[in-house]
């Protein structure tokens, strides 16, 4: 049996967190920002680990190619999200099926959930997103294409980065409707 634990390493975008449980699955992900070790504490206890094993090794390999701009929708790593409610988890495997560079709008999230009236839910669900950016919450855009919030570090500053690499438009998808 693995062992959890946790990690800070190196991006080209500033170091990021990364945190693994006993059952091989992604307990946590934090993007750069000041204090990340301490973050990283707080949530997921004492460390860094000093042996990462392969599997979250796999998984740092990918996301830091994906921070230098490579096309990879991560969608394949396991998530340790049986603590949070089945509407959060709901929400974040629709973004999750997102592919880079496309993005929808909370309202689309909230229709393909079959809640329309529930676009501010869905955007309190990808504010408590702990697996940033392997669940991309900033491929979620306010109505219009507007930038909409980002509750990582930098904010939407951050948000608006990760889109840059992605590639991707402002502007929702052309088939999309706009709620929020």
């Amino acid at each position: 049996m693995t062992d959890r634990g946790w990690v800070a390493f190196e991006t080209p975008v500033g170091v990021c967190g990364l945190a693994w449980d006993t059952q091989q699955r992604l307990a946590g992900s934090l993007l750069p920002g000041d204090g990340l070790s301490a973050r990283m504490r707080r949530r997921h206890g004492e460390g860094p680990s000093a042996e990462v094993p392969a599997f979250a090794q796999t998984w740092i390999t990918r996301l830091r190619a994906v921070m230098a701009g490579a096309n990879d929708d991560l969608s394949d790593i396991p998530l340790a999200d049986d603590d949070a409610p089945d509407f959060h988890r709901r929400v974040w495997a629709l973004a999750r099926a997102i592919p880079p560079g496309q993005t929808r709008t909370y309202g689309d999230l909230a229709l393909a959930l079959g809640e329309p009236g529930a676009a501010r839910a869905v955007g309190q669900a990808l504010g408590a997103n702990p697996f940033a950016p392997i669940v991309p919450c900033h491929r979620i855009l306010a109505a219009h294409g507007g930038a909409g919030g980002f509750s990582a570090p930098g904010g939407t500053r951050t948000k608006l980065q990760l889109l840059a690499l992605e590639h991707a438009r402002l502007t929702p998808h052309p088939d999309q409707t706009s709620l929020f």
